[in-house]
């Protein structure tokens, strides 16, 4: 696969993430939700945990595609040391002797991508300046997939983390729709990771 083709999907399926939680919480001409909040809450942490595979499958779309002598869309050939014949080769390669490579955890990632290339490059140091992120998301996607106390206490501990007030029992929906104190652009939480996202994407894909 192209890598212009991988990072226009990914940047596709992220614009339709955002699309999601946009129709959930349409109005009609009065102001009223059109759907009940048990569905506008189902739908923005569905919207979440999709965003987060679209993430993890740009990721190893674009691994396969520099482990088997891709160039960046910057022009910029990395230094692999690795050489698969296929891109499918180069995913058993990750995959390894293990049932599958989880894409989501990202130091595993970059501890790969740094065996692979030289420097870690394209993927470094654009992971790098973000790995707070990218945890901050592993957590939130978690909470997407599953409520358990582990993933409870972990949400409640990023909130304050954020937020600087504790928030006992808060909610994944409220969390995501609520605005994140560290934008400059009034962005919710939702909005601020997906354009962490979106900005690191183009930058491993432009080297």
């Amino acid at each position: 696969m192209p890598l212009a083709q991988a990072l226009a999907d990914f940047q596709a399926d992220v614009q339709q993430c955002e699309s999601l939680v946009a129709h959930a919480h349409a109005t009609d001409p009065a102001g009223q939700s059109l759907l009940p909040l048990s569905d506008r809450r189902q739908i923005t942490a569905a919207a979440l945990l999709n965003m987060f595979v679209a993430w993890e499958t740009f990721l190893e779309r674009a691994l396969a595609i520099f482990m088997t002598g891709g160039a960046t869309l910057g022009g910029a050939q990395p230094t692999k040391f690795v050489s698969p014949p296929s891109e499918e080769a180069a995913q058993s390669m990750v995959i390894g002797v293990n049932r599958y490579f989880d894409y989501g955890n990202h130091d595993f990632f970059r501890k790969l991508v740094s065996i692979y290339f030289l420097n870690g490059y394209p993927f470094e140091p654009h992971m790098a300046a973000i790995s707070g992120d990218l945890a901050d998301l592993r957590t939130l996607r978690n909470a997407s997939a599953h409520i358990t106390s582990t993933t409870q206490q972990a949400l409640e501990s990023l909130y304050l983390r954020i937020f600087g007030t504790p928030n006992p029992g808060v909610d994944l929906y409220s969390f995501l729709l609520s605005l994140d104190p560290r934008s400059n652009a009034n962005e919710t939480v939702f909005l601020a990771y997906r354009n962490k996202l979106v900005v690191a994407a183009q930058l491993i894909a432009y080297g």
